[in-house]
């Protein structure tokens, strides 16, 4: 379901004499609403603890420069002011049965992001468009948690280089945790149709993880293996490079080590992929027949600090290696270059470096700042990528 509006209310984006100053107010007035008023000021709701209501704003300043195409041709370096919007919704029918739903901003040939541009120094700002990104129905019981409909992907990850947490798929899915011993064994398993764009469905994924946590005061460690598969269909009216046509058998293991320092979390991860699909140089198409073999990609992280109550901080450090076929480019994330169209990102073929800095301005309210260096492996392509998030959510 998809509405197109052309105006904020009291604020046309296209129109506004200052964009990024009406985007500021927004946000100010949502983040004012809530200082006074608590949780959303309408009784209705708050007062009914049957039903939950979530909402967040983003507000994004993004620069990319010193940019070359696959060709080696230098792009015209670009600024951006972006916004997102979100609000969910979710009711509690019974001790096990509830529902949910969420409706988002972003581009209808959008299975990725949900921001819209407001202000470019290279082209047109985007219409104002939404879209319901969730819509489910969920039993829990216990350590058992089973939902359909749309919604996030059952499956534990500690970064997007595999899965756009903005995607969202449609399908059933099914959780167990289990106690063993000193740690917890959680199961995982689904069945989807995936998204073509915001709206739109092609193909399909059956997936399943095994996630293993083990205390060891004041640590933790946590170890998952996961297999993906990827049953392509043609006929995508958006997706890139034959993504939804082609078949995808995609491994994954990833270990995370947290830990205090000086009151202080800690942690370290890595992640190991493996796509075990064989392709010929037709299957590889129309991508280069010598990228089939490029196969495999992993990820190295380190953070200090969190984000959980005013005055917090951290700092990030992440290195990549994405091959061209190591993952599914059309799900993955799509936020370390410009690599791509405007609206279907295609961040495979990738080795480089993204750097995070992030201030918690009050509990709800942060800043994130993001420094993206990367290059192709295979081509001359390259990109430079900074960004400032300023993040809010009720």
């Amino acid at each position: 379901m998809l509405y197109v509006f052309n105006e904020l209310p009291g604020c046309s984006i296209n129109r506004c004499v200052s964009p990024v100053l009406c985007a500021f107010v927004v946000c100010s007035s949502l983040i004012a609403a809530t200082a006074t008023f608590g949780a959303t000021g309408i009784a209705a709701i708050d007062q009914n603890k049957d039903l939950s209501v979530s909402a967040d704003v983003r507000l994004r300043y993004e620069s990319d420069w010193d940019s070359h195409t696959s060709s080696g041709a230098l792009r015209t370096d670009r600024q951006r002011g972006r916004v997102r919007l979100r609000l969910g919704a979710g009711y509690k029918l019974s001790d096990e049965w509830s529902v949910g739903a969420r409706v988002r901003t972003g581009n209808r040939e959008s299975q990725q992001s949900p921001h819209l541009t407001f202000t470019a120094d290279d082209g047109p700002n985007d219409d104002f468009e939404v879209s319901f990104d969730r819509y489910f129905v969920q039993f829990k019981e216990g350590s058992l948690t089973l939902w359909g409909g749309r919604n996030t992907t059952p499956f534990w990850q500690q970064n997007e280089m595999f899965w756009d947490e903005d995607v969202t798929p449609t399908g059933i899915a099914a959780v167990f945790d289990s106690k063993q011993k000193t740690g917890t064994l959680t199961s995982a398993f689904g069945a989807f149709v995936l998204p073509d764009g915001a709206v739109d469905l092609n193909g399909s994924l059956v997936a399943g993880q095994v996630k293993y946590t083990l205390p060891l005061k004041p640590s933790q460690l946590i170890i998952a293996a996961g297999l993906h598969s990827f049953d392509g269909k043609s006929g995508a009216k958006y997706l890139r490079n034959r993504n939804g046509e082609r078949d995808y058998l995609v491994g994954i293991v990833s270990a995370q080590w947290t830990t205090p320092v000086h009151g202080v979390p800690l942690a370290f991860g890595v992640d190991l992929m493996e796509n075990f699909q064989d392709y010929s140089a037709a299957d590889a198409a129309p991508l280069p027949a010598s990228n089939a073999e490029e196969t495999s990609g992993y990820v190295l992280s380190a953070q200090v600090g969190q984000l959980k109550e005013a005055r917090n901080w951290l700092l990030g450090y992440y290195f990549a290696h994405i091959e061209t076929f190591a993952v599914n480019a059309s799900y993955a994330q799509d936020d370390w270059a410009r690599f791509g169209t405007a609206t279907q990102s295609d961040l495979t073929d990738i080795e480089g470096h993204e750097f995070r800095a992030a201030y918690a301005v009050t509990k709800n309210v942060n800043l994130t700042a993001r420094l993206f260096l990367v290059e192709a492996i295979t081509t001359r392509q390259d990109a430079k990528r900074f960004r400032v998030d300023l993040n809010w959510k009720l």
